[in-house]
């Protein structure tokens, strides 16, 4: 459901006539309900090549085929499209609205994308999705009323929200302690397995990595893949 194909990112460098490449020639397949992860030391392009999957970042050459669909061929309108419905995005900062309550950020996504189904349905699903992730007793809450690993459950709920194709989370657990974070990697790994969203998790955690299966180094602009015990 999401290949690349030979992509690369460059960026001036200031003050130069040269450039810096932070992604080298990158190809990539996933399969649907596949999940993964991309290690790799801070600076190595880990956040740079999750936006161009997320479509947030065009690639300087090569191909992001989404569905077989070349996104780097779509226009801002087109792609913002793309990212409202067919893509779920969870960062190490929750950006969680903090005069909403926990049900009013899980259904931000909806308000820009067209969504199937009357406005009840809508909610029941986030109340549904908060179920799930341990929140249902919260849905009244504002985020200062939550602990870290609380909020990082929200966001993980409002990614999906659209129930998109493809889930997107750069070092979600990156901010938490050790208790939440584990709660976060349980959260994550039960969704892939029994909900086959396919997902793609850049982070520093190794624990977490290899819990999700395959295991993906990004150094010096190049992915490889990291082999167990390494």
């Amino acid at each position: 459901m999401l290949e690349l194909i030979n992509v690369r990112k460059d960026y001036p460098s200031p003050g130069r006539d040269e450039t810096l490449t932070v992604l080298r020639d990158i190809s990539l397949k996933v399969e649907d309900g596949k999940a993964l992860s991309v290690v790799g030391p801070s600076g190595s392009g880990k956040s740079t090549l999750l936006n161009i999957i997320g479509a947030l970042d065009r690639p300087t050459s090569g191909k992001v085929l989404l569905d077989g669909v070349d996104i780097g061929q779509l226009d801002d309108k087109q792609l913002a499209k793309i990212r409202g419905q067919r893509i779920g995005f969870v960062f190490q900062l929750h950006h969680l609205l903090p005069q909403c309550t926990v049900l009013e950020n899980v259904l931000i996504p909806t308000l820009a994308a067209p969504n199937d189904g009357d406005k009840s349905e809508i909610e029941q699903r986030a109340v549904n999705l908060l179920d799930r992730v341990g929140l249902k007793d919260w849905l009244a809450h504002k985020p200062g009323q939550l602990s870290g690993g609380q909020r990082q459950r929200v966001a993980v709920a409002r990614a999906l929200i659209n129930n998109p194709a493809l889930l997107l989370a750069d070092e979600p657990t990156g901010s938490l302690d050790k208790s939440s974070a584990d709660n976060i990697a349980d959260l994550l790994t039960e969704l892939n397995k029994s909900d086959r969203v396919t997902m793609i998790v850049v982070t520093h955690s190794l624990p977490l990595a290899e819990r999700l299966g395959q295991v993906l180094q990004l150094e010096n602009g190049t992915l490889t893949e990291r082999q167990p015990g390494q």
